[in-house]
């Protein structure tokens, strides 16, 4: 394993499509109500929601790894500082690398959107570093799926509409909410996959609390509401149903979810559950765009 090929298997690549959708959904619909698209706010949030999840991810696989949650039995992808490919060392100077280079997308935003740029960025740097770092780490308990939510629906998605017309609708927090929901899957997946292992090591999971048939439930909850909730959107016209599209492939990891033994078949599972929340807010922002 060379270094360069170790640094893109750490920053976990098939998810970062979750830190991208909410800013293109965002972005879409700020042009659907304005009719004006600006391009340095856009790229510098994709790039500062990249750099903040990429920082998170690594301070999860070494903070991981530290904590002695990632044992040799692990289900889940290799990791690159309980493999040794990595050190402890290089891993959480790439991290706060990451989170430097969030912060200097930042400082270009702050001074376009002012001063509820600096609590947006702010809260979701703490919050990407205390996700897996700190006394009581997010993802040791049971609020991943929230974390998730908020930060990679509400916060981001609410976040690029703003940037793009420095004000927030309640049409921008739904489709935050239908963005969130299906980001928040992902971290089922992840921790329904992993909650045998979880539990020996004391990680207490939304799935580890309430079990593996709670939690196929609360996986297809996840995968549905959000077509549940797109009636909401009629007032777009025939282009609100465009999501629905994706509606067979949620219907096939929701079968594959619940028909599965819990083990490697899941790294598949997780990842087209993200590439579904990106086809998802692909379809939703054409939807804004029509």
């Amino acid at each position: 394993m060379n270094k360069a090929t170790a640094w893109f298997l750490a920053c976990r690549p098939k998810t970062l499509s979750i830190s991208l959708s909410p800013v293109l959904v965002g972005t879409a619909l700020a042009w659907h109500d304005t009719h004006v698209l600006l391009w340095l706010p856009l790229f510098a949030a994709a790039l500062g929601a990249a750099f903040i999840q990429i920082g998170t991810n690594l301070f999860n696989d070494v903070g991981d790894f530290l904590r002695g949650t990632d044992t040799p039995g692990r289900l889940g992808p290799k990791r690159a500082t309980a493999e040794g490919w990595l050190t402890p060392a290089m891993v959480k100077a790439g991290a706060w690398f990451s989170f430097a280079l969030a912060f200097l997308c930042g400082i270009y935003l702050v001074w376009h959107g002012g001063w509820p740029i600096v609590a947006i960025g702010l809260a979701s740097l703490a919050a990407g570093w205390a996700y897996t770092g700190g006394p009581k780490p997010i993802a040791y308990g049971p609020l991943g799926e929230v974390f998730v939510f908020v930060f990679f629906g509400l916060v981001a998605v609410g976040g690029s509409y703003y940037l793009q017309t420095l004000s927030l609708t309640p049409l921008a927090l739904f489709a935050a909410t239908l963005v969130g929901i299906h980001a928040a899957a992902v971290i089922t997946v992840n921790n329904y996959r992993d909650r045998d292992g979880d539990q020996a090591n004391g990680k207490n999971t939304l799935a580890v609390r309430l079990g593996r048939p709670a939690t196929r439930h609360i996986y297809t909850a996840e995968m549905l509401a959000p077509y549940v909730l797109l009636p909401l959107l009629a007032g777009l016209g025939w282009p609100a149903a465009l999501p629905l599209l994706s509606l067979p492939l949620a219907l096939r990891l929701i079968g594959r979810f619940r028909r599965e033994t819990p083990g490697p078949a899941f790294n598949a599972i997780l990842a087209t559950t993200a590439g579904l929340q990106l086809i998802f807010a692909l379809l939703l922002s054409l939807a804004f765009l029509i």
